[in-house]
């Protein structure tokens, strides 16, 4: 018991002293981890030039069972397939998440049952919950009063954003039926209007904010 209390100490620490960095984190199972590459950068820079932060320019990689991943308060995932946590994995996810850290899940479309299978390895006894729109993280740099902005049409859902708490703490936001790391592309890549473009921007922006300041 001292020694996870003190490994949950030290790990908060780090995150304490980390720089604004944001990571992309890498997982196993054959998905494409590494879907969007240029989303991540483009947010950066967003967030850079419109909230005030101070993010290193370039995100760094980080696999899911590294302790590499306490360096980085706020982190993000992607993909359209399959993904594996080993038990370590999710170990030091969970560890990670309630020592401090903050994960964005955006599903890139198919992601969804994948990672609310493996989410369960890492708290198994919390459900995800969508987030009403009136939470702040749809509220705080920029308005959405409706909640989760809809960047590419999939399935003619609706947009939805769900959460898992840790201790009234909100510390993952998964997105769903939305895409906002195409919305975060370069503009050739997806060919999308620029209103659209900066809605699936500013909704990360809010994201970054909400997870650096809480």
């Amino acid at each position: 018991m001292k020694k996870a209390i003190l490994l949950l100490t030290f790990n908060l620490l780090l995150l304490t002293l980390s720089a604004q960095e944001i990571a992309l984190i890498k997982y196993k199972g054959g998905g494409d981890w590494y879907a969007n590459p240029t989303a991540l950068r483009n947010l950066i820079v967003f967030c850079n030039s419109n909230i005030n932060t101070k993010i290193t320019a370039k995100p760094q990689d980080v696999e899911v069972g590294s302790t590499d991943l306490f360096q980085y308060p706020f982190v993000h995932m992607t993909g359209h397939g399959n993904i594996f946590f080993s038990e370590p994995d999710a170990e030091n996810l969970r560890n990670y998440l309630i020592s401090g850290g903050f994960l964005h899940i955006d599903d890139n479309y198919g992601f969804q049952p994948y990672i609310t299978r493996e989410l369960k390895k890492v708290f198994p006894n919390k459900d995800l919950v969508e987030l009403p729109a009136n939470h702040p993280i749809f509220n705080n740099a920029f308005k959405f009063p409706n909640g989760l902005p809809k960047i590419h049409e999939h399935d003619g859902k609706r947009p939805q954003a769900f959460g898992i708490f840790n201790e009234n703490r909100l510390v993952l936001v998964f997105t769903v039926e939305s895409d906002l790391g195409d919305g975060w592309e370069d503009q050739e890549v997806h060919n999308d209007p620029a209103d659209v473009r900066e809605k699936a921007l500013k909704m990360g922006a809010n994201i970054v904010k909400y997870a650096f300041e809480n």
